[in-house]
């Protein structure tokens, strides 16, 4: 009996310790869920804010007790242009033109080059991929258009196994993915269907890249180092080599198969300079002045922030409604946004080495000031 009466007070005593864990988790739960619960709130709330901010009040939020934040914030206007620097707290900083990744921004200097063989009679919009590159028969595969437009049915990426290692050592996610293994994403995949809506694919544009060394017999790397700089003339912008005055740039390999989404590197001077072309170079205007696609792709998130996405062209978007053609990237600790519009003859251009996820991000800020200089 003393035995079990013993064995009864210990499952007893287990059993209120268990209830007493359970009610510590429930409680520990309903925490969580009541702090997720307010910070989802508090995110709600300031979203309503942010459209009736001005540029000056959005760049201010943006910097605020944020010691790392270096802006740089740039104007095309009347033929002229000019750019400032901020710090934290909003602080104005010396002229310097500071090295930034410039994320998806890279995508136009990969679709130029794609406009440049198209112009040189090199391919066509409407060629498929399989008429450029070695893949098997009897699958239905995207065109050039499909793929600069982001409606060729491809996910922004697929699973490779040292994305597992980018992610433990916190890299960037693309670092060590081959162009053998875009090669076989490609034949595994296999679609009927013909019509697509718009989703953006970071692995659409590794396939460009691909098309591009096919024709030219040249890496990626080369091409687009080489059109940059012999005949954009634009010195300071390249594929990344990590070299720069700024801090926390991503590591890529020179051969790295999704260096056309997002590999190029550049400053504020460059920019404006590339912004200035696409305002008054013939050979640019003719390559972006009309969309390809309509798309209707505005997010909930940014028609409460008045972006729009209406339409694409050569990997441009088309705001309609507020008449501005923009593009922005985002990396691990870079964001960045041009938006122009040929009309006015305005752009603006945006690098900050700040996450996307930092309070506002560049596309946010360029698109107010956008419409502040065209009042």
């Amino acid at each position: 009996m003393k035995i079990v009466g013993e064995i009864k007070v210990n499952n007893a005593t287990k059993k209120h310790k268990t209830n007493i864990m359970i009610a510590c988790i429930a409680l520990l739960l309903f925490v969580v869920i009541l702090s997720g619960t307010a910070l989802s709130l508090y995110a709600k709330n300031m979203m309503k804010k942010i459209p009736a901010l001005s540029f000056d009040e959005a760049l201010a939020y943006t910097l605020k007790d944020n010691e790392e934040a270096l802006i740089t914030v740039g104007i095309v206007q009347g033929g002229q242009h000019s750019f400032m620097v901020y710090g934290n707290n909003g602080e104005v900083l010396s002229s310097q033109s500071h090295t930034y990744e410039i994320g998806s921004l890279t995508k136009t200097f990969t679709a130029a080059l794609i406009a440049k063989d198209v112009q040189e009679g090199r391919l066509a919009l409407e060629d498929t991929i399989d008429m450029h590159l070695s893949l098997p028969k009897e699958t239905v595969y995207p065109t050039i258009a499909e793929l600069l437009t982001h409606t060729s049915s491809y996910k922004p990426y697929y699973f490779e196994w040292p994305m597992v290692g980018n992610f433990l050592t916190r890299k960037n996610d693309f670092y060590g993915i081959t162009k053998d293994m875009v090669k076989k994403k490609i034949s595994s995949l296999h679609d009927s269907d013909t019509s697509h809506a718009f989703e953006y694919s970071n692995f659409g544009y590794a396939v460009l890249g691909l098309i591009l060394e096919e024709i030219h017999d040249h890496t990626y790397a080369f091409l687009v180092d080489e059109f940059i700089q012999h005949e954009l003339h634009l010195q300071n912008t390249r594929i990344t080599d990590r070299q720069g005055d700024l801090s926390n740039y991503w590591d890529w390999n020179v051969d790295d198969a999704y260096l056309p989404a997002g590999g190029i590197v550049s400053n504020i001077d460059d920019m404006l300079e590339y912004a200035h072309m696409l305002l008054d170079d013939e050979r640019f205007s003719m390559m972006f002045s009309k969309p390809i696609k309509k798309i209707n792709a505005t997010s909930n998130r940014y028609e409460m922030l008045d972006i729009h996405m209406d339409f694409i062209g050569m990997a441009w978007i088309f705001d309609e409604q507020n008449d501005i053609i923009w593009h922005n990237g985002g990396t691990g600790h870079y964001n960045s946004y041009l938006g122009f519009d040929g009309e006015s003859k305005t752009a603006v251009v945006i690098l900050s080495n700040l996450s996307p996820d930092t309070r506002l991000p560049s596309t946010v800020l360029g698109v107010k000031l956008m419409k502040e200089l065209r009042k």
